[in-house]
């Protein structure tokens, strides 16, 4: 049985098998929307940050 997921840019359906290269997403612009989302922080994963921004300024200043 072959299952099918919706692609979580558009919606559009996709199986879930090896011949699908972008899977979860139906192509490679999804792929790329999705991306770019996270990257512009459109996305964001719950919960408490790991560090506190005093604790990254300190990272910053022994690594850069």
């Amino acid at each position: 049985m072959t299952t099918s997921v919706s692609c979580p840019s558009c919606e559009k359906k996709v199986l879930w098998n090896q011949e699908s290269p972008f899977k979860p997403f139906c192509c490679e612009r999804c792929k790329i929307i999705d991306l770019g989302d996270w990257a512009s922080e459109k996305h964001a994963i719950s919960g408490e940050p790991a560090y506190l921004n005093e604790e990254l300024e300190n990272l910053e200043g022994e690594f850069f």
